[in-house]
């Protein structure tokens, strides 16, 4: 059996399964095990949805990436949010992969802006080739995005493109933003909490609305979808801070601490703006005004984060943030499909990569 049937045919057993037992709750190990087949037919589709090989120059890296794994969070996002409202993942496949395109497009460039050596623990592009070959390697994973999504059969489909193109140009400013904010010692929370609704939060909640619109959900379904995906990416960026200090590097695919390295304005050093006194404030102050501090200088500024109570702030927040998106799904009707989103926000909470 193709990995496309399999996976539809354990949404429907699961769904009969219920419909039969209405007791039952949907339980952890058939949404992992569902998430694990849908993220198996993402990545076949991936390895078939650009079939050009040459020139071998540009192709080649671009296989390079798509072949790199991950979660394929956005693009299970989406089949998942069309299934909620009433759709299928045959449906939603297309939509769920222009996504993939662009995440990958946009992982491609923040690497080079932020000159990273290492993604998922292989090489990045433009490591392992140069900037030019990886300028170009998300150019074009732009371009066959935008094709792959124009082959979704939707009624709206002007709609979608638009939700589609204003989410890459919404990322985009995002990075912009992030990017000032390196040079800004004043950054408040509520710039930094809107620079990653851009940055993160964006993509997802695009991939949430597209699989409302695919799925043929209604106005207000569409909306919860996308309250839920916007407080997902705010909790998700927020964990993604806290990671890069506290994580296990070889679990965490690159390297640990960098955002401090690199003098980075993140949730957790804004946050310890206010809750470091002055008197032990030296630390912090030359990580603003150097640019970043050295690697060896890390473990000192996690221990002062953990002292002052700013790793437990951030922990609690995502939990906060977490809440209200699942909160959100409260309008959506009472189906599997609706607490496989609920299991997909906990299984981003409880992730360690």
């Amino acid at each position: 059996m193709n990995p496309l049937r399999s996976t539809i045919c354990l949404l429907r057993w699961t769904i009969t399964l219920l419909a039969a037992f209405p007791s039952l709750t949907l339980s952890s190990m058939i949404f992992e095990e569902y998430y694990s087949r849908l993220r198996g037919t993402v990545d076949t589709a991936l390895a078939g949805v650009i079939e050009q090989t040459e020139p071998r120059s540009l192709y080649e890296p671009v296989r390079y990436i798509l072949d790199s794994g991950g979660k394929r969070v956005r693009a299970v996002l989406v089949v998942l949010a069309a299934e909620a409202v009433g759709g299928d993942l045959v449906g939603a496949l297309n939509a769920g992969l222009a996504v993939e395109l662009l995440h990958n497009f946009t992982l491609v460039h923040d690497d080079i802006m932020d000159r990273a050596a290492t993604r998922r623990g292989r090489a990045t592009v433009h490591t392992k080739w140069d900037e030019s070959t990886a300028l170009l390697v998300g150019d074009v994973l732009v371009g066959h995005a935008y094709a792959t999504l124009l082959r979704t059969s939707v009624s709206e489909t002007a709609r979608v493109v638009r939700s589609f193109t204003q989410g890459m140009v919404d990322v985009c400013e995002g990075q912009a933003l992030d990017r000032e904010f390196e040079v800004r010692r004043d950054v408040s929370l509520d710039e930094y909490l809107h620079m990653i609704a851009m940055k993160t939060g964006r993509l997802l909640e695009t991939a949430a609305e597209l699989g409302g619109l695919v799925g043929g959900g209604t106005v207000e379904q569409v909306d919860a979808l996308r309250t839920y995906a916007r407080a997902l990416g705010q909790a998700f960026q927020i964990q993604d801070d806290l990671l890069d200090l506290t994580a296990d590097e070889a679990v965490f695919g690159k390297r640990i601490g960098g955002d401090i390295i690199e003098g980075k304005r993140t949730y957790l050093v804004i946050r310890a703006l206010d809750a470091v006194p002055e008197a032990n404030r030296a630390l912090l102050d030359r990580l603003l005004d150097d640019g970043g501090l050295p690697a060896g200088e890390v473990d000192a500024v996690r221990a002062l984060f953990a002292q002052h109570g700013v790793l437990e702030s951030a922990a609690r927040d995502v939990r906060l943030c977490m809440d209200h998106a699942i909160g959100a799904l409260g309008t959506l009707p009472a189906t599997p499909a609706r607490s496989m989103l609920i299991h997909f926000a906990e299984m981003l909470l409880e992730r360690d990569a």
